[in-house]
């Protein structure tokens, strides 16, 4: 466990605590976490380091509340942590593996269609001097490959598919379908029908991802090449 800050600014003021990093980012991601794992202190600073206390009617203007757990909660979720160099080192390994993992299962060789070895992947991804960033997978996967591509004969397999949006959706679900998009039609109600072409070990990801956003309105059918 890692102990860090959880910051925010209201007006001209800071008001800070110590967290557990692991559980503050998790909690900062939606996830359920019990805010007694996130807790590691038991006073709201206004400069921790100085060991300046925040005062109950800054705390009441700032938070609506004097609350300790409510406002640490609040700190977590609209605030900054601080991040360690070290934890920030971590996640991007665990991405670097996420990557390779992703690729030993879903690549192979378009000469031999054999796949590749994690070894055979990982050192392509140094000698092209790819820079994984610490984001999804799914957001970063198609510029690597595309990279790969100068080095090793890499191909992915992926599938064709047709969706039609609902209008009241297009505007968030553009963001989502055109990291794949092939051709677009914009339809006089309003609704999107898009073709895409999506990698197979991300298809699974990527309807949750579709039927979150559009409350599974959207309308999926696969297009079979012949």
């Amino acid at each position: 466990m890692v102990d860090t800050i959880a910051r925010l600014r209201h007006g001209n003021k800071d008001f800070e605590t110590m967290v557990d990093l692991d559980s503050a980012i998790k909690m900062r991601k939606g996830e359920e976490i019990n805010i007694n794992d996130v807790i590691r202190d038991t006073t709201i600073w206004n400069d921790l380091k100085k060991g300046m206390r925040a005062g109950d009617n800054d705390l009441k203007e700032a938070f609506g509340t004097t609350n300790y757990n409510e406002i640490v909660e609040k700190l977590v979720k609209r605030g900054e942590i601080e991040v360690t160099q070290e934890y920030r080192d971590e996640a991007l390994e665990s991405k670097r593996k996420q990557i390779i993992d992703f690729l030993v299962r879903n690549a192979i060789d378009s000469r031999t269609n054999n796949p590749f070895t994690p070894e055979t992947i990982e050192s392509s991804i140094k000698q092209a001097g790819i820079k994984i960033e610490n984001q999804p997978v799914d957001k970063q996967i198609k510029s690597v490959i595309e990279r790969l591509k100068n080095l090793i004969p890499i191909k992915i397999e992926t599938k064709k598919i047709k969706i039609r949006i609902p209008a009241e959706h297009t505007g968030r679900a553009y963001g989502l379908v055109q990291e794949y998009k092939e051709k677009e039609d914009w339809l006089q109600d309003g609704s999107l029908e898009i073709i895409l072409n999506i990698p197979v070990g991300l298809q699974s990801e990527f309807y949750d991802k579709l039927n979150n956003i559009t409350h599974g309105s959207a309308i999926t059918s696969e297009i079979r090449e012949e």
